[in-house]
């Protein structure tokens, strides 16, 4: 089985909860999520399966879009309302012009420190694991793009917000961040992922769904890399790229990936693009001989 299933994860489950329970369902191993969601929250897990798990590296460079609650007054380790309160601070009444300025102020590209508890590793070892151990270590501040952040909502207490922001970004900690530029701690305290590059909250499964007929809900692999430009080549082209043979195409942007298919309707897979040469980088299917033979007898003069 090769494809992609557009999940919807509820809240409470790890992503790789999701994973065990999909390769259950599916009664495979080769089974692989696009993009960790934190436990508590819920929304868009696009789980790749079979030979689609080759394009995952690319499912994760798409962007992504959140709608978040951030509480005002209270900060905790996690960053989120399953955590150990660490601070808090009283609550300054916020108007519409300040809330929409600052916000406005988070937009465009920035560097973020990401928070202790992370997926990310260290020295071999996932940041939330060290954070369990109350060990603390130095992270390096990473390059993010929000390209929106918008108000949905706000209350006393509360403001709702609609992120869209590049891979990378933790909403915990831009939540607290902005919590900070009004003068106040807080935490983020509902987040719900409803896009993930091409993958949206309307088109998801749950895993009942899934469970009940997954066949219905399954989506092709293409669908993974449907962000990255498309070449067209000749199936002996394919065929070389396929076999790990650089060639020679025209029109080449130096190190972008292209999805590579045949002028026969055959997907290759994904290339990269070197000193005006594509090289494969993830094959998923070969051509066969005998369409390359005859792309060979139609360019004969």
């Amino acid at each position: 089985m090769d494809g992609i299933f557009n999940v919807l994860k509820p809240p409470g489950m790890t992503s790789h909860d999701v994973i065990s329970v999909m390769r259950k369902i599916l009664q495979t191993k080769k089974v692989g999520h696009g993009g960790t969601l934190d436990p508590m929250a819920a929304g868009v897990l696009p789980v790749f399966v079979g030979k689609a798990t080759r394009f995952l590296e690319y499912a994760l460079e798409g962007n992504k879009a959140y709608r978040a609650v951030i509480t005002f007054g209270s900060q905790t380790d996690t960053g989120d309302e399953e955590g150990k309160i660490i601070a808090v601070s009283e609550i300054i009444p916020l108007s519409l012009e300040t809330i929409t300025a600052v916000l406005q102020s988070f937009e465009g590209e920035g560097t973020q420190v990401p928070p202790m508890y992370s997926a990310i590793s260290y020295q071999g070892q996932k940041l939330y694991k060290l954070a369990r151990q109350g060990i603390e270590v130095e992270r390096e501040p990473r390059s993010i793009c929000i390209q929106s952040l918008r108000l949905v909502e706000y209350t006393s207490k509360q403001i709702i917000v609609d992120v869209e922001c590049s891979k990378g970004t933790f909403i915990r900690t831009l939540s607290e961040d902005i919590a900070q530029a009004f003068g106040m701690v807080g935490t983020m305290s509902f987040l719900l992922r409803y896009r993930v590059g091409d993958f949206n909250l309307e088109t998801a499964s749950t895993l009942e769904d899934i469970a009940a007929d997954y066949t219905k809900c399954i989506l092709p692999m293409e669908l993974g890399i449907k962000h990255l430009p498309t070449i067209e080549v000749t199936t002996l082209q394919g065929m070389r790229i396929a076999q790990g043979v650089a060639t020679t195409i025209g029109g080449l942007e130096e190190d972008k990936y292209y999805k590579v298919v045949t002028n026969q309707g055959v997907m290759i897979g994904v290339a990269v693009a070197k000193t005006g040469r594509l090289k494969g980088h993830k094959i998923i299917n070969i051509p066969q001989r005998e369409e390359a033979g005859s792309d060979e007898d139609n360019n004969q003069c």
